[in-house]
């Protein structure tokens, strides 16, 4: 004999019941089946919600009665054919007036007691086991209906009665010797006491139900049908990559089901574990899915974890002092106020020191156990020896399980160190000494980034994704943008980088996507967005809260630039090729690589300086080697070195600057480059990353330019006051000639002192030959001394930009 539990949402309607009919008619073709029934969908909530409206007064019940009524004669309706309706609508409302007369006493006597409360409660499996039975007979005439209450009876503990085994098993073993049927219907989550009182078993007792009967008749096996493929590796709705489990332990299984895995009830297992029947999980609306097989069999070991999962609405209730050291019966005090209030406790940590204990409970009873406890321990905390008990409210306990575990080393250790990476604070830690399970708590907030964080570590393939908030899409970002869109099936494959765009913005627009932007439309999506907005775009980020979260900053703005603390201190990395912040005061510079540190998040900068070539990795790699920098020389300004490569008897000043900024060299404002700013702020960054402390003002930028350019206030005016100072430009380009050098916008750092400024070039100069817009620097350091480390490329134009972000991008991937 098999046994076979639909639940609610495999008869929420006549469309699904039909798949139900199907699944049960093909299957009793082989053997005789038992099916077992939960109430349709969302009518036990109905009920609960119509007898707590009855007790407080609200006639509104009504109308939910009405719609229970409504929802169940429909689906009667759809199944049996008109000629024989009438008995069986009879039948229906029968029950409904029942239900009505029991809730017009809750709505006169203005209460509801718990033994009420299930009575109430029980009229959603009586309705729908009733309905699926008659339905079924229309095909299957050897079939039958059997009340659970006759056969499953329980003590009176109404909401979630203890079974009677002894008294049970023996009633549903008779009843089955007997009965001839193919088929029988039972409704689920229903029971009895001895002396006949309605009870349930418990929300999801329907599982429960289907147990029992399976373990007192010794069924071949049981079978779970659901809306989902079976337990997953991790909640579905949260962590998109969670996959079906195909094989689990009965133990593994009740781990999970314990924390939150809600497609089994966790005391569904005992029954069929004394019996070492198996379980399956099946999916009613994919019946040929493979499904989740529970069992003790001996599995092949591959991933030692078989899942992640959790708890929601923890309260962490810590009960400390002096005076619980060494003193007996402190747990059992606390435990057994905790047991009179009903209040279970789901988590358990103690310190070695016995100094303090540690309890998880649900949100529901944090303010009914912190007044017990606090009672219970009224005289000791009055003499200073307990403090009251620290409530922690809204978190949640994750819990990664696994049969094999324990023979595994390491995995809590991988397991926290992942958590810490993504800035997951844990409460409180436990772990049984069975080793089948390690769980943490953590703030409510954080679990979709845990989980996620988690299940990517442990089960799909080292895969780690990448969640890009980007800010600026002028002529780098669009570069960008399409590199990352070009790219990112290779870096899937090769690297095991999941790259996804979650937020784009420029000046006028925002756009976020939780499950990433389509890169293909990502103008148009950007252009539906809503208004720009800084701080609701650090807010967004914030409360996603996403694993390996990067902020990339491809503007020149300096408020832009001010905002990198608030993504550092939530552990979201920076990426910016924008140079104002390491730029600004050295304070805030030392500012912002010190929370980088402290919070795990990378500040990577790479583009500050020469674009995509790497000149401050260089740097980096050559101080971490204990070497010393003494001298730099370099040209920093691809967009300068563009202008002066071009400018000649044949192109006056102003053409050349107006080229370089058609072809994306320059910054929107060229006067960010023509006045030397930017070049000082790029030797100054290379000073500060060499181990030097310096601020901006004490570089000597000895300008080119006349002050009349430079204080122009808009690009249009800008322009034409190079063509009024066109012969001070050719006088300087003449002198060039006539010392037969070339002219470079040099930066030099020495002694502790630093310039930037425009240099005639000789020939025999390694800057000399120094063509289009590339950039040069030199490094003169303790250990190349003679000859310079030289570092030399393209140092302008967007695509080069572009690829140096995306090279820091990538980095964190490989961190």
């Amino acid at each position: 004999m098999k046994i076979l539990k639909f639940g609610g949402t495999s008869v929420a309607n006549p469309q699904n019941i039909k798949l139900v009919l199907d699944i049960v008619i093909n299957k009793a073709k082989e053997e005789k089946l038992v099916v077992v029934v939960s109430a349709f969908s969302k009518v036990t909530d109905m009920l609960q919600l119509a007898s707590q409206k009855a007790a407080a007064g609200d006639e509104s019940f009504k109308d939910i009665l009405a719609e229970i009524e409504k929802k169940h004669l429909d689906a009667l309706k759809e199944f049996i054919p008109v000629s024989e309706q009438s008995s069986l609508l009879s039948h229906i409302k029968r029950i409904v007036n029942h239900l009505e007369t029991l809730l017009d006493g809750c709505f006169l006597l203005g209460e509801l007691s718990a033994r009420t409360s299930d009575t109430i409660l029980s009229f959603g499996e009586l309705l729908s086991s009733y309905i699926i039975s008659e339905a079924l007979k229309q095909n299957l005439k050897n079939s039958g209906y059997k009340d659970s209450r006759e056969v499953i009876k329980t003590d009176h503990h109404f909401g979630k009665a203890i079974v009677n085994f002894e008294v049970s098993n023996q009633l549903i073993a008779d009843f089955f010797a007997s009965n001839e049927n193919q088929v029988v219907v039972m409704p689920g989550f229903i029971a009895a006491s001895i002396d006949g009182i309605n009870t349930t078993l418990g929300r999801g007792g329907s599982d429960y139900t289907a147990a029992i009967i399976a373990g007192a008749v010794n069924a071949s096996d049981l079978e779970i049908w659901t809306d989902v493929n079976g337990m997953f590796t991790a909640n579905p709705k949260i962590v998109k990559q969670a996959q079906p489990i195909a094989f689990i332990s009965y133990q593994e299984a009740m781990e999970l089901s314990h924390f939150g895995a809600k497609v089994l009830y966790p005391p569904t297992i005992q029954p069929v574990l004394r019996k070492n029947i198996p379980i399956h999980i099946k999916n009613t609306f994919e019946p040929e899915a493979e499904g989740t097989y529970i069992s003790n069999q001996e599995m092949a070991h591959t991933n030692p974890v078989k899942g992640i999962s959790h708890i929601d609405n923890i309260t962490l209730i810590t009960l400390e002092g002096p005076g619980m050291i060494g003193v007996t019966g402190s747990s059992k005090r606390l435990f057994e106020v905790l047991s009179h209030e009903s209040i279970n406790v789901i988590f358990i940590t103690q310190a070695s020191s016995e100094h303090s204990i540690c309890i998880g409970i649900l949100n529901s009873d944090s303010d009914i156990a912190e007044e017990a406890i606090n009672k219970v321990f009224e005289i000791e905390i009055l003499q200073n020896k307990i403090d009251p008990c620290i409530v922690e409210k809204n978190l949640c306990i994750i819990a990664l399980v696994g049969e094999n575990m324990k023979n595994h080393q390491g995995l809590s250790g991988r397991m926290f160190s992942t958590l810490g990476k993504n800035n997951v604070n844990i409460r409180a830690i436990a772990q049984g000494a069975s080793e089948r399970n390690i769980s943490a708590v953590i703030n409510e907030r954080d679990v979709k980034k845990a989980l996620n964080t988690l299940h990517e570590n442990f089960f799909e393939e080292n895969t780690k994704q990448l969640n890009l908030f980007v800010m600026g899409v002028g002529n780098v970002g669009e570069k960008f943008i399409e590199q990352i869109h070009q790219q990112k099936k290779f870096l899937k494959d090769n690297l095991k980088i999941n790259l996804r765009v979650i937020a784009l913005s420029n000046s006028r627009k925002m756009y976020f996507d939780e499950d990433g932007i389509a890169l293909k439309e990502w103008q148009f999506l950007l252009e539906t967005g809503e208004p720009a907005d800084k701080e609701k775009f650090i807010s967004n980020v914030k409360e996603l809260n996403l694993r390996n979260s990067i902020f990339v900053d491809i503007t020149a703005n300096e408020s832009v630039s001010k905002t990198y603390e608030h993504y550092l201190k939530r552990n979201i990395a920076v990426v910016t090729c924008n140079k104002i912040a390491c730029a600004s005061e050295y304070d805030n510079y030392k500012k912002l690589k010190k929370l980088s540190r402290q919070f795990n998040a990378p500040f990577l900068f790479e583009t500050n300086v020469g674009a995509g070539l790497p000149i401050i990795d260089t740097v980096k790699n050559l101080i971490a080697s204990g070497d010393k920098v003494n001298k730099i020389q370099a040209v920093l300004s691809g967009s300068l070195n563009f202008i002066f490569n071009n400018f000649d008897e044949n192109n006056t000043f102003h053409d050349v600057v107006k080229e370089a900024g058609v072809q994306g060299f320059t910054e929107p404002d060229p006067k960010i480059d023509l006045s030397g700013i930017d070049v000082a702020r790029k030797i100054l960054i290379l000073i500060r990353e060499s181990g030097y402390k310096m601020e901006i003002d004490q570089i000597a930028n000895e300008s080119f330019m006349p002050a009349e350019c430079l204080e122009t206030t808009s690009n249009e005016a800008f322009f034409e006051s190079l063509v009024k100072h066109a012969s001070h430009f050719e006088t300087i380009y003449k002198e060039a000639l006539s010392k037969e050098s070339r002219l470079k916008y040099v930066a030099q750092f020495e002694n502790g002192k630093a310039n930037v400024g425009l240099r005639f070039i000789p020939k025999d100069h390694p800057f000399y030959n120094l063509e289009g817009k590339d950039n040069i620097v030199l490094f003169f350091t303790d250990r190349y001394v003679d000859q310079p480390l030289l570092i030399k490329g393209a140092g302008a134009g967007a695509a080069v930009t572009a690829s140096g972000i995306f090279a820091d991008v990538i980095r964190i991937g490989n961190v």
